[in-house]
Parts: C-alpha cells; sequence; structure tokens
C-alpha cells in the first residue's frame, strides 16, 4: 500500500497485547495504512504468538526476532517502533531505534527517570524522528467529555482537585513490584496516566510536597491463602498536596496497604460546582450523569473533531492513540502526546518521590530539568545515565 508506516513491535507482554488489539480495532474500522513487519520479545514463543495473532487480521505474518538490535538491522523497510518493556529498559531500546531512523511510540512512562527520560528526547531532535509517548487515558470519551465542560466552564472557575484511592492489595505484580525494574510502585506506573490526566484537564503542576511510604512490604503469588510471599522494594502509599501553575490546588492520594475499607474519590471543584469521574457534573442549578455529559460533548462537536478524536467511530483508546503516531509519521496529525508530555508527567510523578526524599516541598519543574533528583540517583547510576 503506498504511504503504508511499517512498524516493528518491541516486547511482547501484556500491554502489547492491547496494541495488538489496538491494531486490529483500527483495521476492523478499515484504517489500515499501516503493516506490522516484525515482532520482537527476548521469548521467542511470545513474540511468535503475537506474529499470529497479526497475521489473523492483517493478512501476514510478521517477521519473529528475540534481538531488538538484530531487527534492525534487518528490517531495512521499517518506519518506526512500537515499545513496550520493563521500565528500566526504555532508554536502552528507544535510543537505539531513534538512532537507526525509526519513529518510536513508547508505553508510559516514557523513562525510569526524568534524566533517561530526557536522553530518549534528546535521541529523537538528534534524529529528527517522532516521539510519541503512549498515553490513552485521556483519549477515552469520558475525558474528552470533561476536558470539553471544564473549557465550557461549566462548573466555573476551578479551585480544587481531589483525587483519592484507597484500598488494600495482597497480590504480587512481578518485576513492577520491585523499584530497580520500575523506577517506583503504582504512584509511578499508574499515577503517570493520572499525572497525564491533572496537566490535561487543569494545566501544569508548581510545587508539592508529598509522603511516600512502604508499609507492607511483602506481596504474595497466591494471595488468597497469603501464601508464597515475595519481598517488594516499591512504595505501596504516597499522599501528596500540590499547587498548579494557576492556583488550583490539589490532594494526590494513592494506597494498596489499607485493609479493610477502600474508598475511591475523584472530584474537580469549580467556583459554580464540581466534576466527578465516573459520575458526572453537579452545580447549583443542574445535575447531568457522565453518559449524558459524554452525549453532549458529542452532539457539540464537528464532523472534523469527531473524526479526530474518534477515527471512524472507534473508541479504543490505545487504537486511537496508535492511529495518531501511524497518521503524524505520514504528516497529516501532530503528536498529542510527545516526548515532552510524557516527560512532564514523569516529572509529577518524580516530584512525589523527591518531596519525600527531602522532605520538603519542591519545585516539579526543577524535578523535569534534573536539578532535584535524589531518589533518582541510584537508578540513573544503574542505567548509565
Amino acid at each position: 500500500m503506498a504511504n503504508e508506516v511499517v512498524l516493528g513491535l518491541i516486547g511482547c507482554g501484556g500491554m502489547m497485547g492491547a496494541h495488538v488489539n489496538g491494531y486490529r480495532a483500527l483495521w476492523n474500522a478499515g484504517l489500515r495504512e499501516f503493516r506490522i513487519a516484525a515482532t520482537c520479545d527476548v521469548e521467542a514463543e511470545r513474540a511468535e504468538k503475537f506474529a499470529a495473532d497479526i497475521e489473523s487480521f492483517q493478512g501476514t505474518r510478521p517477521a519473529v526476532y528475540t534481538d531488538f538490535e538484530k531487527m534492525l538491522g534487518a528490517e531495512k523497510g521499517m518506519d518506526a517502533c512500537d515499545i513496550s518493556l520493563v521500565h528500566c529498559d526504555h532508554h536502552k531500546v528507544a535510543i537505539p531505534c531513534l538512532k537507526a531512523g525509526k519513529h518510536v511510540t513508547i508505553e508510559k512512562p516514557l523513562a525510569i527517570t526524568c534524566r533517561a527520560a530526557k536522553a530518549i528526547i534528546t535521541a529523537a531532535q538528534r534524529a529528527k524522528r517522532l516521539l510519541q509517548t503512549a498515553e490513552n487515558y485521556r483519549r477515552a470519551p469520558e475525558h474528552r467529555a470533561v476536558r470539553w465542560a471544564l473549557t465550557q466552564k461549566r462548573i466555573g472557575k476551578l479551585r480544587m482537585l481531589y483525587w483519592i484511592d484507597v484500598g488494600e492489595r495482597l497480590w504480587y505484580w512481578t518485576w513492577r513490584e520491585h523499584r530497580d525494574k520500575a523506577g517506583g510502585g503504582w504512584s509511578m506506573d499508574g499515577g503517570v496516566h493520572f499525572a497525564d490526566l491533572f496537566r490535561y484537564h487543569v494545566g501544569d503542576v508548581k510545587s508539592l510536597y508529598a509522603i511516600s511510604r512502604a508499609h507492607f512490604p511483602i506481596r504474595y503469588r497466591d494471595s488468597a491463602k497469603m501464601a508464597d510471599p515475595i519481598e517488594v522494594t516499591t512504595e505501596d502509599t504516597t499522599m501528596a498536596v500540590f499547587e498548579f501553575e494557576d492556583g488550583v490546588s490539589a490532594q494526590w492520594t494513592s494506597t494498596n496497604a489499607a485493609p479493610g475499607r477502600g474508598f475511591c474519590q475523584r472530584h474537580v471543584y469549580g467556583s459554580e460546582g464540581c466534576l466527578s469521574w465516573g459520575v458526572g457534573l453537579k452545580t447549583r442549578s443542574e445535575e447531568v450523569t457522565m453518559a449524558a455529559l459524554i452525549e453532549e460533548h458529542k452532539k457539540a462537536m464537528t464532523e472534523e473533531e469527531r473524526e479526530k478524536l474518534f477515527p471512524r467511530g472507534v473508541t479504543d483508546t490505545v487504537a486511537i492513540e496508535l492511529w495518531e503516531f501511524i497518521q503524524a509519521i505520514q504528516g497529516k496529525a501532530t503528536l498529542e502526546t510527545d516526548g515532552l508530555e510524557g516527560l512532564k508527567a514523569l516529572a509529577l510523578c518524580m516530584a512525589i518521590y523527591e518531596s519525600s526524599w527531602l522532605k520538603q516541598p519542591v519545585d516539579v519543574a526543577e524535578v523535569e530539568n534534573c536539578k532535584i533528583e535524589n531518589y533518582q540517583a541510584d537508578l540513573n547510576e544503574a542505567g548509565g545515565l
């Protein structure tokens, strides 16, 4: 196909499965301006499975590799790499791909530290190649509708944000439980999604003060029986208070070490009311469910806007970000979540750990610019940075 984007997939784990499902959703919607030429994983069996899955909708079977550098050398016609790996390996793989002249989309977080993220961004700039941070949450109909409602000032001038997740998790979650591989616990792993949403809905964060704790450094392979324990090295609890550049104040709490009674509260308050994720909008004069708000937004969009946000009616958020990446390579779109966006979301998460380390408030921009990196120092050293 003329002007098709040729891709190679690196890292055939769980999240890459969501990417393959995204490519399938695009294919089924008739958005077929791409071809997956290769799959790569250190375990050949996993790469083979993904190749078979791709062949089932694409019609041609990707070549299989266990070494990404061999893939780069062999696949001369490949335009781009889709990377989903252990966080500590992001910069080790993304930078060689960029130097080889490939555009890169990489799963969140962009890197294991801010220094690693900046190294990837620099490599992309020098190679004059596109770098996308795979941030799919903001692309959901709910978040697009929330952004629209806030832009319309449906709850007035913004005042406060509360994002609180409290519960307990006992089961072991593979490499993600180990700081040297993941960089941090859920406040970085899933938290970087939330950091991106905070920036998307409210704006840049100026400063924060946070506490990070590991209350329960054990997880279980058999959580039902609390058997087969494994020691973990990531935090399980963070509590942060921060201020956005425009003065909006926020509280962000995340813990999976709270037995008994858990709760989840996610609200943004303005001078006229509030928006609650999963619930809807409530002001002094109206109450709108989230489903109704999404429908309002849908009706308010032009056809052009609707096609940009939800191409051919696709609502799979991973598929949408992948289509944006493909179109950006073709020169038909710009990247909404590029490397800089990925760095800024990562910096907000890292600011939590740095503040807790220093036991004092930190300027998020100083974390982003690697002027504060006490918590990250050993991770940088281990990563050759």
